[in-house]
């Protein structure tokens, strides 16, 4: 039952205030841990071995694409209260197949990373194999994503997730010799840019699913309408500044080792950071962070890939499609660790997929950005902020130009 203020106008229950508040801390778990799951984890130890300081640039840029994106995307796809994929079809017939397509093939490749990142925490943890951890990792996830109350389940697990890879950073910055001003100082002022390592990094944190998760997460609360945007506001912002003390902590941890002249091992590169850190005990903390990060981005992976595909399977996301929603959920994560299983090498899957989900970005924002201003969408009353719109298109003309830069470096 509603409540009526002093003025006759009525108030959402508290009850609506509280599952709107906790779906949006939820979300922005869920994003901010997909963003820096094993492929960050990899990739940011890559490129930190390759260019030193100067990948702190990259680093800002992703911050500043990660602010421009999720907070045009959360608020596009709440106040329209409809998944992205519905919106797109709307935008065009035909394009939210394309971006549902884009987007679950993405994840589902990112998911054998993640798998995989999460079987080898297991493996420097208590010694089994890669490949039986992954089994394990992908039962568990199966478990928390099948149960009933999933979405508490899952939000409740991030969280602990993300306490863990927060603490161990911490301890590793502690023993370590960081050199902040040199930092800091290649961050602004880089001596050199590369763009496929933008191109990744992005695409590997921003990209792809990930853009999606939070919003996604929202929506699945409740959240619909310009009535829920300050819930949008606290959502994205949480989750952007989680990923973003996280990015910059591994990067400084990282430039920490490379700079007292270590040499980051190219098979297991973001190990060798935690292993130089603080020998043996900082491997064993490297596998901590390791499962930490695999898992928490399996469940992000799967959740919103699987949103994507409601769509796909059944245009109105009805009842029909929920009976089988578990099965594609469990199909989705038993082939990703099938891959694993047998052919391996999630590393280059993760630094791959994370330039893949980089040709995504552009192509799904500037869809996005197209409908905030179609008033059959959004509502005749809604006006989109100009300085996101005016952002978005630049994020959009970025990637899509670091897109086509990074092809040509690579032909």
């Amino acid at each position: 039952m509603q409540k009526h203020n002093k003025n006759g106008a009525s108030e959402l229950p508290v009850s609506h205030d509280k599952k709107l508040r906790a779906a949006a801390i939820g979300g922005a778990f869920l994003m901010a841990m997909s963003a820096v799951g094993p492929g960050f984890l990899t990739q940011t130890a890559t490129f930190t071995g390759q260019l030193g300081a100067d990948f702190g640039f990259a680093i800002l840029i992703c911050i500043l694409v990660d602010i421009v994106v999720q907070l045009n995307i959360w608020r596009i796809i709440v106040v329209a209260g409809k998944r992205a994929q519905v919106v797109a079809n709307e935008v065009f017939p035909g394009l939210g197949y394309l971006l549902s397509a884009l987007v679950a093939i993405g994840g589902l490749f990112f998911n054998i990373g993640n798998v995989g990142g999460a079987g080898l925490g297991l493996n420097v943890l208590f010694g089994i194999s890669p490949q039986a951890g992954a089994v394990l990792i992908g039962i568990f996830s199966i478990i928390v994503l099948v149960i009933k109350d999933a979405l508490k389940a899952v939000d409740r697990t991030v969280q602990v997730l993300a306490a863990i890879i927060v603490l161990v950073l911490i301890y590793i910055l502690c023993v370590m010799k960081v050199p902040y001003q040199t930092a800091v100082i290649h961050t602004f002022k880089p001596t050199h840019i590369d763009f496929y390592s933008i191109l990744t990094i992005v695409g590997g944190t921003v990209g792809g699913y990930i853009s999606f998760a939070g919003g996604h997460r929202l929506l699945a609360g409740g959240a619909s309408g310009q009535k829920d945007i300050k819930y949008v506001n606290e959502g994205a912002l949480t989750g952007i500044g989680l990923a973003s003390i996280v990015r910059v902590m591994l990067f400084l941890a990282g430039l920490a080792v490379v700079t007292a002249g270590y040499k980051l091992d190219p098979a297991n590169p973001a190990a060798s950071i935690f292993k130089y850190a603080a020998g043996n005990f900082g491997y064993k903390f490297f596998g901590l962070v390791l499962i930490a990060a695999g898992l928490s981005s399996v469940l992000g992976s799967t959740f919103t890939s699987v949103s994507f595909l409601d769509y796909a399977v059944s245009k109105k996301g009805n009842a029909k499609f929920d009976q089988f929603r578990s099965w594609i959920t469990i199909g989705f994560i038993v082939f990703a660790t099938a891959i694993f299983y047998f052919i391996g090498q999630p590393a280059k899957v993760l630094v791959v997929v994370g330039a893949l989900n980089g040709f995504i970005l552009p192509i799904a924002l500037g869809i996005l950005l197209v409908a905030a201003h179609k008033s059959k969408i959004m509502g005749s009353d809604y006006h989109h902020p100009a300085w996101l719109t005016w952002t978005g298109w630049i994020v959009v003309a970025f990637m899509a130009y670091s897109s086509i830069a990074a092809v040509m470096k690579l032909l």
